[in-house]
């Protein structure tokens, strides 16, 4: 008997998926499993809330994850100040600093982004409506290759703010947030100590440098929010 001494020894990876929707968990474990499966072999733990993945986190007998899907948006864990999958990201970054992050969402607001970008800069971001099945193994692929993955929406956000970068005052962004709150133009001078004229003045200058000037106030929050202008 002869044996291939070429033969590649198999990595073996560990891998986290925190979601609160099973179907979602079986999903990227369908994916995960159909990866180079000649090269690789997975063991995959799973949890759908704050509290079980904090658990299993702490855990002193559970073994380094090389890679984590943490899904932002789950029920919290308050008695701990785990509210997200973004503090979960910060617990592996003090457990297990070396475990790739992949944060996915719902968010498609530029400065939601923006935030999560800067605070967790995790190795993989996906928006979950730009999620397949190929795209998913496209990005695993990057991301087990020490390589950053981020989905095809964001990476459009992202290169559209470093082209349309917009400087806005002070007064611009407190008309924004009190439109957004739902106050009234004609009682905005309460809060913005301007008149209602410069008020409307300002507005359309707002909707012209968004591009919206057939759009409403509610068009205008929702572009706002979209380039990073307002929460």
């Amino acid at each position: 008997m002869t044996f291939d001494s070429t033969a590649k020894e198999i990595i073996k990876n560990n891998i986290l998926i925190v979601d609160d929707h099973p179907f979602i968990i079986q999903g990227y474990k369908n994916a995960i499993t159909r990866y180079n499966p000649k090269e690789y072999e997975f063991f995959i733990e799973q949890a759908n809330d704050c509290k079980s993945a904090y658990d299993i986190i702490t855990n002193p007998n559970t073994l380094v994850f090389d890679i984590a899907f943490l899904d932002i948006s789950m029920p919290s864990y308050e008695e701990k100040d785990i509210f997200s999958g973004e503090d979960l990201a910060k617990l592996l970054n003090k457990y297990m600093p070396n475990c790739k992050i992949i944060l996915l969402t719902m968010y498609t607001e530029l400065l939601k982004i923006q935030n999560i970008i800067d605070t967790i800069n995790p190795n993989g971001l996906v928006i979950k409506n730009d999620l397949t099945f190929d795209e998913l193994l496209f990005g695993f692929n990057k991301v087990i290759n020490n390589e950053t993955y981020y989905s095809q929406s964001i990476q459009k956000m992202i290169d559209q703010s470093e082209q349309e970068t917009i400087e806005i005052d002070l007064f611009d962004k407190q008309i924004l947030f009190h439109i957004s709150k739902g106050t009234k133009t004609k009682d905005i001078p309460q809060y913005v100590p301007i008149s209602i004229e410069a008020i409307e003045k300002r507005k359309l200058n707002l909707k012209k440098l968004l591009n919206l000037q057939e759009g409403s106030d509610i068009d205008l929050v929702r572009e706002a929010k979209n380039r990073g202008l307002l929460f």
